[in-house]
């Protein structure tokens, strides 16, 4: 889909990799409404967007909340010319790094909500008004947690596998229409995600930390914005993304053995 000209909506357009869609998406002359449970990091997003902020407009919404959502639409059409053409749902949590038989139901429940519920939400609200364009996109990002488990984000990645398997049915639902689906796995991002969490990493092994190459937030968006140009089936952002999607494939087991190896001195 050409980008230019486009009215996009974003959610978490305050930070990470949503932060960097907005502000890609405004480079390439597209409308964008971005949406974040921060109103001070919307600001801080239009503060850096500049003379562009002209074609953004911001809103304070939490996506798990319904009827928040389902009143969203009339600000964004009110905004940008009366028309929605994709939908981006970046917003996303992770988990405390904990084993599951330590994680608490309340940081369950928030995660579900935010990663699976928060994108229905804004999915079933928008498809619509995306359905009576001549063209458009839903991007949904799911992790590289989505197909490959990580010690101590289990249930992260039992909310991530939802949102690819979600996202892969919508893709096969409206394949004869004009709406286009992309489903992106990113790999390790350099993100504020923890922080903005809630979470504490707590690095029992200094070392380990080196060994994680992370992908900046700014080349996510430029990977994910060019899926979204060639109407990509999937996205998968960094190298170690599409390594170890191949190698999960391959050999399942001592795929699962190569990340416990790494991220186990995450582990509370």
């Amino acid at each position: 889909m050409e980008i230019e000209s486009k009215v996009m909506v974003v959610t978490g357009g305050g930070n990470g990799i949503g932060r960097e869609l907005v502000l890609a998406l405004l480079k390439k002359g597209a409308r964008v409404a971005a949406v974040d449970i921060s109103a001070k990091a919307l600001q801080e997003t239009a503060g850096l967007a500049g003379s562009q902020s002209e074609r953004l407009s911001t809103h304070v919404v939490n996506i798990t909340d319904r009827s928040a959502v389902e009143a969203l639409p009339a600000a964004v059409l009110a905004a940008h010319t009366g028309v929605v053409d994709g939908l981006i749902n970046c917003a996303g949590i992770i988990q405390p790094f904990v084993k599951f038989k330590d994680l608490a139901y309340a940081d369950i429940e928030r995660m579900i909500n935010v990663n699976f519920y928060g994108m229905v939400y804004m999915t079933k609200t928008f498809l619509p008004f995306l359905l009576s364009r001549p063209e458009a996109h839903i991007v949904n990002i799911s992790s590289m947690g989505g197909y490959l488990p990580v010690p101590g984000q289990t249930l992260y990645g039992a909310s991530k596998a939802a949102v690819k398997l979600f996202t892969e049915g919508l893709y096969s639902e409206l394949m004869d229409t004009h709406v286009h689906v992309t489903t992106v796995f990113p790999g390790a991002i350099g993100t504020n995600i923890a922080a903005n969490s809630g979470v504490t990493i707590s690095m029992g092994d200094s070392s380990a930390k080196n060994t994680i190459k992370m992908t900046t937030p700014q080349s996510a968006a430029e990977q994910i914005l060019k899926g979204v140009e060639r109407n990509s089936f999937q996205v998968y952002v960094g190298n170690d993304a599409k390594m170890m999607n191949f190698l999960y494939r391959l050999m399942p087991k001592r795929a699962t053995q190569i990340i416990y190896n790494q991220m186990r001195s995450l582990l509370r």
